[in-house]
């Protein structure tokens, strides 16, 4: 089983330097998770960081290859671009997760905009999105959708949150029309963050920690599992 990894920073992880050919957030979290076959294992920051060039893990049911594909800074205008230039890696019917928003919703608000472009800009991200289900689908195996997320910690993201809600209405609608499973993380997040303290969840209120990404991968893990073992 190929599983292909698409997204922005929080996917990216530094993936593209020699030493972390899988990035050192949950993507390698991941396949760590798949070589050990039990979702609640433990790990620690030392395995995380270690170089890996074993992206390809082989189990009793045959080979998982994960390929992170996260590029830092991505909208999901630049995820679809990137996909119709580069669809060949496609081919394989591979899993495809798929976690991006954040940015979208970033230059929304940081860029001076009316009430109006905002709206605008959020139907363009929805014709975006559903443009590239359009691609993935025709090829995939099968496409996990997940929610972007943001923490009110500084508290300027707390003016992010309507529009993070607004995305993920879209994200699941989406889901539905695509008949795709949608994976929930903002409340998820910001209440583990709530629980724990956000400085254990987040390292800037966008990005995650350590931590952060292993809540991810263990949330994102029964997903493929599931997958892996209905071939």
């Amino acid at each position: 089983m190929q599983i292909i990894c698409l997204g922005d920073s929080i996917t990216d992880c530094n993936h593209l330097f020699e030493d972390f050919p899988l990035g050192n957030g949950y993507v390698q979290i991941l396949s760590e998770m798949f070589r050990n076959q039990t979702p609640s294992f433990s790990i620690s920051a030392d395995t995380v960081r270690r170089s890996s060039s074993a992206v390809q893990l082989t189990k009793s049911t045959g080979a998982i290859h994960f390929r992170n594909c996260g590029i830092d800074g991505f909208t999901v205008a630049r995820v679809l671009e990137n996909i119709r230039q580069h669809r060949i890696f496609l081919h394989r019917s591979p899993v495809i997760t798929l976690l991006i928003g954040i940015n979208d919703i970033g230059l929304i608000m940081n860029t001076d905009r009316t009430d109006s472009q905002k709206e605008q800009m959020m139907r363009e991200f929805a014709t975006h999105y559903n443009e590239l289900l359009n691609l993935l689908t025709t090829d995939a195996r099968q496409v996990i959708l997940m929610e972007p997320f943001i923490f009110p910690h500084p508290e300027e993201y707390e003016t992010w949150i309507p529009y993070v809600h607004t995305m993920s209405d879209i994200i699941r609608q989406l889901s539905v029309r695509f008949r795709l499973p949608f994976l929930p993380l903002h409340n998820y997040f910001n209440k583990e963050a709530t629980q724990s303290g956000f400085d254990a969840i987040t390292t800037d209120g966008i990005h995650l920690t350590l931590y952060g990404h292993k809540l991810l991968a263990e949330k994102l893990f029964p997903l493929l599992q599931s997958i892996d073992n209905n071939p």
